[in-house]
């Protein structure tokens, strides 16, 4: 009896997905990242984008920038109908606010980090730093997985707050 339910815990176990996040202490006291990724590019591609999901479990905040060496400049993007009924890009302009106990997604189609003047290929396999800036003066330092240029999400992350 015994054998068997250790044998059914154990399967059932290993088929729970893991928690690809890691809670962000100090100013914002649980801001988490969960499954940051990123498009692999065409070779010679100038930009690209990064996907994830910031979870706040502290005071209100807004995510005002980003950084990273792999690109010249780095934006908060979000894609809106124009009144041409045209999907375009642009700039979330004062920043992103993500309220307290809420939760923000960064997808595909949908608000993303835009990596602009990209100065190598984001190739699968490997990853790209990135540092998110919040109003407060707090910053996040993730690495981002870079997946299939048809991901829609990511398994593992690491973040690091300063």
């Amino acid at each position: 009896m015994i054998p068997r339910i250790l044998a059914t815990t154990l399967a059932l176990a290993a088929t729970l997905p893991t928690l690809p996040a890691i809670a962000m202490g100090g100013g914002h006291d649980g801001i988490m990242v969960m499954e940051p990724f990123a498009r692999e590019t065409p070779p010679n591609a100038k930009v690209g984008g990064a996907y994830m999901t910031l979870m706040n479990h502290g005071d209100a905040t807004r995510l005002t920038g980003a950084r990273s060496d792999i690109a010249n400049r780095v934006e908060i993007h979000n894609h809106e109908m124009d009144a041409n009924g045209v999907m375009r890009m642009r700039e979330v302009e004062g920043g992103l606010p993500i309220g307290k106990n809420d939760s923000v997604a960064l997808q595909p189609g949908g608000l993303h980090i835009m990596l602009m003047g990209l100065k190598k290929q984001l190739k699968k396999g490997e990853s790209l730093d990135l540092t998110l800036e919040f109003a407060d003066g707090e910053v996040v330092d993730v690495t981002v997985p870079i997946k299939s240029i048809a991901a829609t999400g990511s398994a593992g992350s690491s973040t690091h707050k300063h």
